[in-house]
């Protein structure tokens, strides 16, 4: 079995193409005075989170590697290097990802480290660099032990998800409207994930999809972009702040405080743990179902539309 195998770091070589697609991006902007928009405090905010996230990478990416390299020691199957075997890691590591981002909308533990990403109020380039500082600590690195064991390696496994977070950088624009039929059908594109990031009713817990947006389409969490329904971007409680500190950390302190509310039974203090965000033991908050009953309460009209098909 081989141990001594190496990836290029392949996000490290694309900072100079993320830098010089927001310069373009926002020239567009200026010049055509469409295709979203930037405010100067949200986006220092969003590359100090991107800095932030690559520095808790240095400093804690040990941990996951170490878990993944004991993994690979454990198993008999080696899949090897060869072309067609990266290929399938990649498609395989991207199913991956969509039940981890599937699982970081309805997992609450999950959304604390995923929330950031969601708390721009803007669609730009530089919102895909608003990542998270505690990855590490939502344990979802568990998620990538079967294709270890299955034989991939932990450096092949890493590099695809490298890839991953590559594609999906450009999709985060308002600038690209629709991408040619045959390539919305099948690819993630920045229609598919303006849906993904609206807070509107209708978009919420929607599009997961990291590259292939079949698995959307698959697991029945697919939301078309609508002509008459703008995207509205943010959570649906805004931060109202550019701090970052509060961006990464708020949602991890949200938990702490209602988990130790005085009063609750041990299951009440999981449940604020493990279930979907909005959860609360007397229904005080909305979780994204309910917020859809009550639109469609309001709009009985949208009742059947995408995104409340599978509303009551």
């Amino acid at each position: 079995m081989t141990d001594q195998i190496t990836f290029p770091d392949i996000v490290s070589w694309a900072v100079p193409f993320f830098i010089a697609a927001i310069l373009i991006e926002l020239l567009w902007i200026v010049i055509k005075g469409r295709g979203g928009r930037y405010e100067t405090r949200d986006a220092l905010t969003s590359l100090i989170m991107g800095a932030g996230n690559v520095a808790s990478g240095i400093l804690l990416g040990f941990i996951a590697y170490g878990f993944f390299m004991a993994l690979w020691a454990t198993t008999p199957l080696d899949l090897g290097t060869s072309w067609w075997v990266i290929a399938l890691c990649f498609v395989l590591d991207d199913l991956r990802y969509y039940w981890v981002h599937r699982f970081g909308h309805r997992i609450r533990w999950v959304w604390a480290s995923h929330v950031n990403h969601h708390s721009s109020q803007h669609y730009n380039l530089t919102t895909a660099l608003r990542q998270t500082w505690t990855g590490t600590f939502t344990f979802m690195m568990i998620v990538r032990a079967p294709l270890i064991l299955l034989g991939f390696h932990p450096a092949m496994v890493l590099f695809c998800g490298g890839l991953n977070l590559i594609y999906q950088f450009w999709i985060h624009t308002e600038a690209i409207g629709r991408m040619p039929r045959w390539f919305e059908a099948v690819m993630n594109t920045p229609s598919h994930h303006r849906v993904h990031h609206g807070r509107n009713a209708r978009y919420l817990d929607a599009n997961y999809a990291g590259v292939f947006i079949v698995w959307d389409k698959m697991f029945g969490t697919f939301v078309p972009e609508l002509e008459q329904e703008k995207p509205r971007y943010g959570l649906v409680h805004n931060l109202g702040t550019f701090n970052p500190i509060r961006v990464a950390f708020h949602e991890w302190v949200g938990i702490f405080r209602d988990a130790t509310q005085p009063g609750l039974t041990w299951r009440d203090r999981l449940m604020y743990c493990i279930a979907p965000p909005g959860w609360s033991h007397d229904g005080s908050r909305d979780t994204s179902e309910e917020i859809k009953r009550k639109h469609l309460a309001h709009h009985p009209e949208d009742r059947g539309s995408p995104g409340f098909s599978a509303t009551d």
